[in-house]
């Protein structure tokens, strides 16, 4: 689209050189009638505009327009109101379309609209408009494409519109805050083709069958419900809808049967049933439909056999159905799949073998069947199409040698076949494809040595093959492996040194070699394992000294070289290191210890070493080390002393000037005037400014951390009601902001307005000016306080929360947290997940999580934060050294938070000793079981709930971010984990094969 002219426009006529323009000769007076002539023209193009147009001009002032996005919107910059921007008109001039989707605008709707009775198209998606939706929209005779999605518009859907709207063939009113009953009056709209209402508060609601009668809705092809409370059965009816090509029903309370008349859905291309309650069995005729690319009835209760006539649907690509009771064997169908690209069947029931022919038809590029109970072989023509580029068949009972075709697949990024009972060796071709990142083969019989060919396996960051009978040294092609992160080839029957070119994979993060038969010294040069947090060589033949640069590994917390032949001492350098897992013991090793080793709590590190002992005095270096020691120590107070004299004396200069709180004090602007402040609104707010400011006390603090400073803000009888209003107003940290990081800030804060979550603490509104340029997020106040305070104490806290209660609390954070991740789009990553961010309502029922994005929002904009994403005992491992959050950064962090509620242990408690929360659990469990872990406060008769609990967290707390669940797959366990008393759902039956002990805690990862 043309940028619209905003000059006047070129005088057709222009002057040329024989025609004299006299304007010396003009005298005053005429000149003066030429401005008065031209106003009284401006004046009467203006007062001459189309009613249409006169109509925007009133919607625009009726908007917040921080972005000035409506700014040309103006008869005096474009006289053709035609070409302003973000509007079409039809051939007779009248507006037609309107497109205002994203442009920050905030509000209520703005009622002039109502009166383009021309209009066909509105767009006002992912703005911030709020209110009630209005009723006036409905009368609009050409009204075909309505779009409110992505606001915060409330209260109950008009029952104007299920009797108005005489053309509508499109509408959206998902991601709003609307609530009441389902509405489904829309379904009285036997025009529409597109209803998307997905993700919207409603109450708890069955679908209504009666729109759903044979040719009620004959053009319907979009109906998309997701997360609409939706309970009850689907309508058989639902099958008379013959023109729908996608339908989404996900993340309800649906129950009951897949109704057969699915099977009748004959233009559908995508349906989507996942995250719901649906029991028994699949219904035949699914094959039928001749358009089908796209079925996920995941995370249900679905069991008995997959029809056989599903895989002959002629264009199914997709196929998911993981996390269900199914049983049975696949059908031979499975083999015959046209079309079939990606089939996710883990965490279900099945048996018997694949069919041998599988993969020969069909364009696989996803395979999960994991943790199922197939048996035979892995069929040869998997890559039969070339384009596998996942394959996950971990925990079944697969036996016989991995296909030599495997090995010959280019396209192969992922392969996990782990616990499984394959044998042979390893097709030497697969150690050395170029494109495969993770190869993990542990808990088999395979044999064989780790192949040369590996050079040439340029991406590999995991090589994962612990607990198989592999044999031979390690090939010295490892050491070129430019992305290695994790070798783990614990106990096998490996021999001969470690290679030297191993010492210089500066990538590796974890390297675990115990319990084989490796010989000769450690390499030298290790210094460059920077990224090291996990050194196991245990169980091995190892001989010569430790080398001391071990001492210089930054992150490396757990050090294992016990059971081999090392001697001589131990290095002064590794009194550097901070560990949580030390052992020596078992070797040769002599002399004395380093003063730090000394003491009683390292004895068992060092046992099985007679020759060392503790030594009376200090040597030269142990007293170096206690100088230097007492040196920092002294350094470091003194620097906090500084600092402290430095904020005092800034602290007592600004509260001489005028107060506490520089906001709060609004000093005068350029003339004595007040500094202006700029209110960006995501909900409509019946306070300004200075209702905010009167309230930024020191009385009023109520929190404070890395991003800003909280004040609880009570505003009166705000709107007329009957009780004070009162809300929660984060000051954040930071002065001025230039440049591209004000736009940065105000996306950001943008993105987080436009969240609408009931497990998500809502932003009210930013308000952002004073000389300073202060920042001010609005955000509801929760009274029941934060998580923290009510397990651990502070602010009145401190009670014991029964189980119940804490269940309920960790379902609804996870809840958020799975919408923030899966339902917004980009993915929203909150990186300070913590029992002090997830915050409750009065009686302690809801809980909802707080925080998210501001500290990136700070950063963007240039302010002073932390540097680093997260709090101290929160943190993922793999941050260390990688210095990125991503989902399963928050998945890991969540987890900490799960096991504070079953532990009733706060992160970094000296309780802890010097153990970080997980690692405290992981002991606890090897020592005197589950039960030796949970919260003494709660009877016993929780332990059963509370350790199916645990079992979830310690999945979220997995070292390794790829054997981490999803948020959303975390939701789901959690409800299957919930108390008795609160289950909707009957208890899945018990498996009745016992799982493998080596998994307990390490699970394929349940990507949603």
């Amino acid at each position: 689209m043309r940028s619209p002219r905003t000059g006047p426009r070129p005088d057709p006529h222009p002057p040329t050189p024989s025609t004299p323009l006299h304007t010396s000769s003009m005298t005053p007076l005429l000149l003066l009638r030429l401005l008065c002539l031209a106003a009284a023209a401006a004046a009467a193009a203006a007062a001459e505009l189309p009613a249409d147009f006169t109509a925007l001009l009133a919607a625009k002032s009726g908007l917040s327009d921080p972005a000035s996005a409506l700014a040309a919107w103006d008869p005096h910059l474009s006289p053709s109101p035609c070409r302003w921007p973000h509007l079409l008109c039809s051939a007779s001039g009248d507006v037609a379309t309107l497109l205002l989707s994203n442009l920050s605008l905030a509000g209520a709707f703005p009622s002039p609209l109502c009166s383009l009775r021309s209009l066909a198209h509105l767009d006002l998606s992912y703005n911030s408009l709020s209110g009630a939706l209005p009723s006036c929209l409905a009368a609009l005779p050409s009204l075909a494409r309505l779009d409110l999605s992505g606001n915060a518009f409330s209260g109950d859907v008009p029952a104007s519109y299920g009797a108005g709207f005489p053309s509508l063939a499109t509408l959206s009113l998902a991601g709003n805050d609307l609530s009441g009953a389902f509405p489904g009056h829309l379904l009285n709209l036997t025009a529409l083709e597109e209803l998307l209402l997905a993700y919207n508060p409603f109450a708890p609601s069955p679908l209504p069958p009666e729109p759903f009668t044979a040719g009620h809705l004959p053009r319907l092809r979009v109906l998309w419900l997701a997360g609409c409370g939706l309970v009850g059965e689907i309508p058989e009816f639902i099958g008379n809808l013959r023109s729908l090509v996608n339908l989404d029903l996900s993340t309800n309370n649906l129950t009951g049967e897949i109704p057969a008349s699915v099977g009748s859905l004959e233009s559908a291309v995508q349906i989507e049933l996942y995250s719901n309650h649906l029991t028994g069995r699949l219904p035949d005729g699914l094959g039928e439909l001749r358009q089908l690319r796209f079925f996920d009835a995941s995370m249900n209760r679905l069991a008995g056999e997959i029809p056989a006539d599903l895989f002959l649907a002629p264009r199914l690509e997709s196929l998911h159905l993981y996390q269900n009771e199914l049983s049975g064997v696949l059908p031979v169908a499975l083999a015959r799949a046209p079309a079939l690209s990606d089939l996710r069947l883990f965490g279900n029931r099945l048996a018997g073998e694949l069919p041998p022919e599988f993969g020969r038809s069909s364009p696989l590029v996803f395979l999960d069947l994991s943790d199922n109970r197939l048996s035979g072989r892995i069929p040869a023509a998997l890559c039969g199409a070339g384009k596998l580029e996942q394959l996950l068949l971990l925990n079944n009972d697969l036996v016989g040698p991995i296909p030599l075709e495997l090995g010959e697949c280019r396209t192969l990024t992922r392969v996990r076949l782990p616990n499984n009972q394959l044998s042979g060796p390893v097709p030497p071709a697969m150690w050395g494809l170029s494109h495969l990142y993770l190869l993990e083969l542990a808990g088999n019989e395979l044999t064989g040595a780790v192949g040369p060919a590996i050079v040439t396996a340029t991406n590999l960051s995991q090589l994962l093959i612990s607990d198989n009978r592999f044999a031979g040294a390690l090939p010295p092609q490892i050491g070129s492996l430019p992305a290695l992160f994790e070798l783990s080839a614990a106990n096998n029957m490996l021999s001969g040194p470690l290679p030297a070119t191993l010492a210089g994979v500066s990538t590796l993060g974890r390297l675990d070699l115990r319990n084989n038969s490796l010989s000769g010294e450690l390499p030298r040069g290790v210094r460059r394992w920077q990224k090291l947090t996990q050194l196991d060589l245990a169980g091995n033949r190892l001989t010569g000294t430790i080398p001391p640069e071990l001492g210089e590994l930054p992150v490396l917390n757990s050090l294992d070289l016990s059971s081999n032949e090392l001697i001589g001492g131990v290095p002064a350098q590794l009194e550097n290191l901070k560990l949580s897992l030390f052992n020596l013991s078992n070797n040769r090793l002599a002399g004395a210890l380093p003063p730090l080793f000394a003491g009683d709590m390292y004895r068992d590190s060092f046992a099985g070493n007679p020759g060392l002992c503790r030594g009376g005095g200090k040597s030269g270096a142990g007293r170096r080390g206690i100088v230097s020691s007492v040196a920092s120590i002294f350094a470091v107070a003194g620097v906090v002393v500084l600092l402290g004299v430095a904020w005092f004396c800034s602290y007592g200069y600004r509260s001489r000037r005028g107060g506490v709180d520089d906001a709060a004090a609004e000093p005068a602007g350029a003339g004595g005037g007040r500094p202006r402040w700029a209110l960006t609104s995501f909900h409509k707010v019946e306070f300004e400014e200075e209702d905010i400011l009167g309230c930024l006390d020191e009385d009023n603090v109520i929190g404070m951390g890395a991003a800003g400073k909280v004040y609880k803000a009570v505003l009166g009888r705000a709107g007329g009601g009957g009780e004070d209003a009162v809300v929660a107003v984060k000051k954040l940290w930071g002065g001025k902001v230039a440049g591209g990081g004000k736009d940065s800030f105000e996306a950001e804060v943008a993105t987080l307005g436009r969240i609408r979550h009931k497990n998500i603490v809502r932003l009210w509104c930013c308000f952002r000016g004073g000389v300073d340029d202060c920042r001010l997020l609005v955000y509801e106040y929760m009274a029941g306080g934060s998580l923290a305070d009510l397990l651990h104490g502070g602010k009145g806290g401190g009670g014991v929360l029964d189980w119940a209660a804490r269940h309920r609390i960790m379902a609804g954070a996870a809840e958020g947290l799975a919408y923030l991740h899966h339902d917004c789009s980009p993915p929203i990553v909150h990186r300070d997940v913590k029992s002090s961010n997830i915050l409750l309502d009065a009686d302690l029922r809801t809980a909802k999580v707080a925080d998210f994005g501001v500290a990136r929002a700070v950063a963007g904009a240039g302010a002073a934060v932390s540097a680093i994403a997260g709090s101290c005992g929160y943190i993922a491992p793999e941050y260390s050294y990688t210095l990125r959050v991503t989902e399963k950064s928050d998945v890991y962090s969540f987890g900490v938070v799960m096991l504070e509620l079953v532990t009733g242990k706060r992160p970094g408690s000296p309780e802890l000793g010097d153990k970080d929360l997980v690692r405290w659990v992981h002991g606890g469990i090897e020592r005197g079981g589950v039960a030796s872990v949970l919260d003494p406060r709660l009877a016993g008769d929780n332990n059963d709930d509370m350790a199916r609990a645990l079992h979830v967290a310690l999945l979220c707390t997995s070292s390794l971010p790829i054997n981490r669940p999803s948020m959303r797959a975390v939701v789901k366990l959690l409800h299957e984990a919930a108390p008795a008393p609160m289950t909707t759902l009957p208890p899945r039956a018990s498996s009745e094969r016992k799982p493998k002990e080596a998994q307990v805690y390490e699970a394929e990862p349940l990507d949603a």
